[in-house]
């Protein structure tokens, strides 16, 4: 009844002020009553934005997005199934067939996408459909059609093989041997389209990302089947087309399709399990190549020219092993002196591509150098920037050694500002100064190069503009200045001793350029930061190669990071990359959380999408310093709502916390403390604590420990769960020195000790009269007796004084001590 009499009042309060924190609640607990939980939900939400940090509203919050998501679902999944007894599949065939609306067409493809998410609609969508519709579907101009009918197509690949590629979890074995035929059908289909003619470059490339993303998972055992469809030579096909060829039988290419092609050639690669399979790969391009230099034309020769560049940026072992081969280099540096333009022109991008090794690159500056001297005086931009890219990728040769320069004094200076003249210039079009991008990014090992560069910031906001166009063309040139700038790449562990062998030795040292150190690094992020490298690095985060997903990560700044829109793109690459790529993304995440207000850095769904990131700093094969960051980045996190601690507990993660309790590095384990102090927060960690274990137990001894830190952050997890739990607060007198240890919490000399001290006390003893009879025939009876009469605030807290009075009048009125005056 009194619940009633509250939901009418606040009903009419909302009249009044629709905004009300405490109205909005109780009609948001009066609607729950009612079963209405949308209208619940709505409430919280609102009455959580206003006041963030009631507790009593994230529980409720918590418990009805639960209730609401479900039935979302449920009710989803019946609309679903009465549109597909309708024939709402034949249908959306019908209006796509004659609709030219592109907007309605998005609409239709992404209604696909929701059906095939299920696997009996997934199956249902491919019978009545069919796979070569969903390919013409998919091959238009219009990007948005392309994007959302790629997504159909993984969605349904992932449906059958019950893959996620976001969650890392791969493919089930028992649900790929029912669905094989299907699976198949879609690898068998998109290879066959490949080369097709009619076919959009937009289009192609999505394809070529399809296969690139599902190629190696080896359950899915789709490379053999890939290479026995002659998969590999129509990706050989694709890589050897050039946009200047413009005829009927041509293959329409895009900007992208290069280097989609050889992020996929690598994957082919990669995923050859042995020697003797990755043999038979490279023979079969031999085979593709011998083929094509069999007859004079000169086009053959060109389209061999691409595919090796095409190599080179793929698989490079591969790239290398073919431009060794006897007539290769030859032909290449022939077509460079042709005289006719495209010639030159791929012959300039092969050489650029080969000058990766130094073995390659010294047979090319013995015979190249002068040849790209010559084509840098071209009429033609196009060959005199390829050249200029050539001559700076030979320039730095020497690395980062500041004594090892391959040209003379001042060259790299030179060639740089040859470059910046190409970048700035906005009458050139994208592709040039994405060639002068490239060049800079081999000049930027050389520091005086990246200070004049640093300092120039026309020729900074040129480049991230070119950045932020989202041409994956640009990513290695862009991506490469920055992390060179900012000293982001790996450095080789220098070992004194080796140092010295060296020398003894008369071997060359390496030596780090004064403009290389620290302060002159900090600067430089701070200058890449504050023009936006961020959002530039955001734009080209959505590369399908793994290894430039690692360089981008390798960027600094976390405030100008979070500003520009960093932190959803460090959730993707922590998500999918490398190995080392992950776990740095993960690390800036745990950076961000530990040094920005999680709620601004990672709001909404965000903060949970990071979780499983930091999580993963925490495996035993990570570093001290990233299981420290992780703790302490999760110690925030959790600290945002019931929701996120929620979602740790979901995602396993009090059990890798709870790991780390014991660790013996003492900044490692406090901050594990201190992150299950924020977990306490949480009812369902009290119910755990409740159970038949210790775990309660030692976070009470551990507030006895040595490190005041640990103290304090173990008293303050229990001055969160006592107050929750009676039988926790019984829980605490199984420790054999419970007395001392209260003591010592009430009389520590720190207020923030002997405050959360007089808490403990105080609830354990509102728990029973027991309890408190056991309390107060210790020392802590006179310590919580001295609290109550010490007036002065710097020694004793106002809070823990007030505890003190409370606990004391507590137990004078259970008649477990007189009354004070008596006393």
């Amino acid at each position: 009844m009194k619940l009633n009499v509250l939901s009418i009042i606040s009903f009419l309060a909302l009249e009044l002020t629709p905004n009300d924190p405490k109205a909005l609640y109780r009609r948001a607990q009066a609607y729950e009553k009612q079963e209405l939980f949308e209208k619940a939900y709505a409430d919280a939400r609102a009455v959580q934005n206003a006041d963030p940090k009631n507790k009593e509203v994230q529980v409720m919050l918590s418990h009805l997005h639960a209730i609401v998501q479900d039935k979302l679902e449920k009710s989803t999944q019946l609309r679903s199934e009465l549109l597909l007894k309708e024939g709402i599949l034949g249908r959306i065939v019908q209006l796509l067939k004659s609709e030219k609306n592109p907007e309605i067409r998005v609409s239709c493809a992404r209604t696909l996408s929701e059906f095939a998410k299920d696997e009996k609609k997934a199956k249902k969508v491919l019978r009545d459909c069919g796979l070569p519709w969903l390919v013409d579907l998919m091959n238009s101009t219009n990007e948005s059609l392309v994007t959302a009918t790629q997504y159909t197509f993984q969605v349904m690949l992932c449906t059958l093989s019950g893959m996620d590629i976001k969650k890392g979890k791969r493919p089930d074995w028992v649900l790929m041997q029912e669905n094989t035929k299907e699976i198949d059908s879609i690898m068998t289909v998109l290879t066959k389209s490949i080369t097709s003619r009619a076919m959009s470059g937009v289009c192609r490339d999505a394809i070529i990302e399809i296969l690139c993303k599902n190629v190696g998972y080896q359950e899915l055992d789709w490379v053999k089947k890939f290479l026995k469809i002659g998969g590999l030579e129509k990706l050989l096909e694709v890589a050897s087309e050039l946009q200047e060829y413009h005829y009927e039988s041509c293959i329409d290419v895009t900007n992208n399709t290069r280097i989609t092609t050889a992020v996929c050639l690598d994957k082919l690669y990669q995923a050859q399990g042995d020697d003797k399979s990755k043999q038979q790969f490279t023979d079969m391009i031999e085979n593709f190549i011998r083929e094509r230099l069999v007859t004079p034309e000169i086009e053959n020769k060109v389209r061999v020219t691409v595919t090796l560049t095409t190599l080179l940026l793929g698989p490079l072992d591969v790239g290398n092993t073919f431009i060794g081969r006897d007539g290769i280099l030859e032909m290449l540096l022939v077509m460079a002196k042709s005289g006719e333009e495209l010639e030159q022109k791929v012959a300039c991008e092969a050489l650029i591509a080969a000058s990766s090794k130094k073995d390659k690159c010294r047979a090319i500056m013995t015979q190249g150098t002068n040849i790209l001297k010559e084509l840098y005086q071209s009429k033609s931009d196009a060959i005199k920037v390829r050249a200029l890219v050539g001559l700076c990728k030979l320039g730095s040769l020497g690395g980062t050694d500041a004594t090892m320069r391959p040209f003379a004094e001042g060259a790299s200076l030179k060639l740089a500002e040859a470059c910046r003249r190409f970048l700035i210039n906005p009458a050139k079009d994208k592709e040039m100064r994405r060639w002068a991008c490239e060049g800079l990014s081999y000049l930027t090992l050389d520091a005086d190069v990246k200070e004049k560069l640093v300092n120039d910031r026309v020729a900074l906001r040129s480049m991230i503009q070119l950045a932020e166009s989202g041409d994956m063309n640009c990513l290695y040139g862009v991506v490469t200045t920055f992390v060179n700038l900012v000293n982001a790449y790996d450095k080789q562990e220098v070992i004194p001793e080796m140092i010295e062998l060296a020398k003894f030795s008369k071997q060359h040292v390496p030596e780090e350029h004064e403009l290389d150190d620290k302060d002159f690094v900090d600067q430089r992020i701070n200058i890449l930061a504050e023009e936006g490298a961020a959002s530039a690095l955001v734009s080209l985060s959505k590369t399908e190669s793994k290894n430039s997903k690692e360089l981008i990560i390798q960027q600094q700044n976390r405030g100008k990071v979070v500003q520009q829109g960093g932190t959803k793109a460090l959730l993707q690459l922590a998500s999918d990359g490398t190995e080392k790529g992950k776990i740095c993304a993960a690390q800036a995440l745990a950076r961000i959380a530990i040094t920005i207000n999680p709620e601004i850095a990672f709001p909404g769904q965000r903060a949970y999408e990071v979780v499983r990131p930091l999580l993963s700093l925490l495996h035993v094969e990570c570093s001290a310093l990233e299981n420290f960051e992780s703790l302490m980045g999760l110690c925030n996190i959790a600290g945002i709502s019931e929701s996120t601690r929620q979602r740790i507990i979901k995602e396993k993660g009090l059990p890798l916390i709870e790991h780390y309790l014991f660790e013996e590095h003492d900044l490692i384990r406090r901050a594990a403390f201190q992150c299950m102090a924020n977990m306490c927060g949480s009812p369902d960690v009290v119910k755990i604590l409740e159970g038949d274990n210790d775990k309660l137990k030692y976070l009470f001894l551990a507030s006895s420990d040595e490190d005041e830190e640990i103290v304090k952050a173990a008293a303050g997890a229990l001055c969160m769960v006592l107050p929750e739990s009676n039988k926790c607060c019984g829980k605490i007198f199984e420790a054999k020195d419970w007395g001392e240890i209260l003591q010592f919490l009430v009389s520590h000399a720190n207020p923030e000790v002997h405050y959360r001290g007089t808490v403990i006390v105080y609830y354990i003893i509102s728990a029973s009269t027991d309890y408190a009879w056991k309390i107060m025939e210790t020392h802590a009876k006179d310590a919580l007796l001295a609290l109550s009469k010490i007036e002065n605030p710097e020694l004793v807290h106002p809070k823990a004084k007030e505890f003190a009075l409370k606990t004391l009048n507590l137990c004078v009125s259970q008649k477990v001590i007189n009354p004070l005056s008596e006393d």
